[in-house]
């Protein structure tokens, strides 16, 4: 899946507040939902923290017999000390973190490489796999 950053009028924005649709009903709005990968990002992302930047995302199909869903993959950079701290924390929560996403359930949440550079300056760089399936 590929992510538009773009800003206009015709697209979603990626992590803003969630948009309205228009022409809504008896004076109440509906909400358009987030596509799943979207919200797993934003959910990531939001768990990462105020030091974290996104380096990669990539979404993989998966199937077994019995189920279908996404492995996602995350590359998320934290950069200084504070970052290394966040990055920690990070990687402890992430394992026992409850997801809320839309028609999805998180059947495994790993943090699967932690590189972490001392110089020029402190950085983590850490890898993260995600399984969603579909909540039937």
């Amino acid at each position: 899946m590929r992510f538009d950053f773009r800003h206009d009028a015709d697209h979603v924005s990626l992590f803003g507040p969630t948009h309205r649709s228009r022409g809504a009903e008896a004076g109440a709005p509906k909400m358009r939902q987030r596509h799943p990968s979207l919200q797993v990002l934003h959910d990531v992302l939001i768990l990462a923290g105020e030091h974290a930047e996104l380096i990669c995302h990539a979404e993989r199909p998966w199937a077994s017999a019995t189920f279908a869903g996404a492995r996602h993959s995350f590359t998320i950079l934290f950069n200084g000390t504070v970052g290394a701290a966040a990055a920690d924390a990070f990687t402890a929560a992430l394992p026992d973190h409850e997801f809320a996403i839309r028609g999805q359930l998180v059947a495994d949440a790993a943090v699967t490489e932690v590189t972490h550079v001392m110089t020029p300056t402190e950085r983590v760089v850490i890898e993260a796999d995600l399984l969603l399936l579909e909540d039937c």
